[in-house]
């Protein structure tokens, strides 16, 4: 009997070092149609760097382009006009995690999230005190602004600053763009109802990326200038672990994009991973994630990608008619953008 076990054993962990050694690893899996960052993660781990290190190398090259305008410098300004950034960083292995959200002056915001990880026992820090420390962690102030947002929100305040993020509110009398305050009317002022944002592949605000690499060892980081127009000092889904991406080394790892607003509020990445933990395929899972959402707000829009320790990967929507995400393996050889068709 200990016999017959023995080569039973010999025979699974030879299968294990097979299905280890296979084309599978390392994945890089982003959202959106960001090829440049996908090839910019997949350049580091090429070149011998840590899953750590492509995760910032590729949410780093977003932050530059200014991907789409929702990400980096010079996008979505607040109420204020101004622009401010979010970012996070999670270690699938340690299960460690470095954040910072309402970053302003500085734009290597997933720089930023790294730091915090690595020099500090925090985990996330904000606002004016997080671009203090990213300063004194050698990162270069500068301003945020460009003549593009500068110009967005010009005309934002010229047509009474709508559309908002306010709701059962009403302005001063005098001042269309607030302050605001409730009051008796509220229920029938152009205030009263939530800003559902129409999210596409044009109108988003972030790239969430997960990379498994040839160790099978799990990363995912996300970078954000979030909500156009938002209320000065919003904090979204993107830099919350939990919500805006999530790893575990021995399960997979996801991350999500869309109304973070909404989608915060029920760790969609964390349910994905423990959705895979469960049994279910990367796509499955995703989609069980969203339908979570879908009983308390089914208008809201919102995509899911994820990958599982062995390699396979998938991505659900909802909201919008479909949902591009980048995949590169060594079996694709190069950037593969997948269209998902959303419910």
């Amino acid at each position: 009997m200990q016999k017959v076990c023995l080569v039973v054993y010999c025979i699974f962990l030879a299968t294990a070092v097979i299905c280890n050694t296979n084309d599978d690893f390392p994945v890089v899996i982003n959202t959106w149609p960001f090829k440049d960052a996908t090839v910019a993660a997949w350049e580091s781990l090429s070149n011998g760097n840590s899953a750590l290190d492509a995760v910032v190398a590729g949410c780093t090259r977003c932050e530059v382009l200014q991907c789409d305008g929702t990400v980096g410098y010079g996008g979505s300004p607040d109420e204020n006009g101004e622009t401010t950034l979010d970012a996070m960083i999670m270690n699938g292995v340690t299960h460690d995690v470095g954040a910072v959200a309402d970053l302003k002056r500085i734009k290597n915001a997933i720089g930023v999230a790294r730091a915090v990880m690595e020099y500090t026992t925090h985990t996330f820090l904000v606002g004016e005190a997080a671009s203090q420390f990213a300063i004194s962690m050698g990162f270069e102030e500068e301003s945020l602004s460009t003549n593009k947002s500068i110009d967005m929100y010009k005309k934002w305040k010229q047509t009474d600053c709508q559309p908002n993020f306010r709701q059962h509110v009403v302005p001063d009398p005098k001042k269309s763009c607030g302050p605001y305050s409730p009051g008796e009317s509220h229920e029938k002022s152009k205030y009263s109802q939530r800003y559902n944002k129409d999210v596409s592949e044009h109108n988003h605000d972030t790239i969430g990326m997960v990379i498994l690499d040839k160790e099978q060892n799990l990363v995912a980081g996300t970078s954000t200038n979030g909500a156009n127009h938002k209320v000065p000092g919003r904090v979204g889904d993107s830099p919350v672990a939990g919500a805006g991406a999530y790893v575990d080394n021995d399960v997979g790892g996801a991350a999500a994009t869309g109304d973070g607003d909404t989608m915060m509020r029920f760790l969609p990445s964390y349910q994905t991973v423990e959705n895979m933990r469960r049994g279910l395929d990367p796509e499955a899972a995703s989609h069980a994630a969203l339908k979570r959402i879908l009983r308390f707000y089914p208008k809201f829009s919102g995509a899911i990608v994820a990958v599982n320790k062995t390699g396979s990967y998938g991505a659900a929507c909802h909201g919008f008619d479909k949902f591009p995400y980048c995949v590169i393996s060594p079996k694709s050889g190069a950037v593969k953008i997948l269209t998902e068709v959303c419910t």
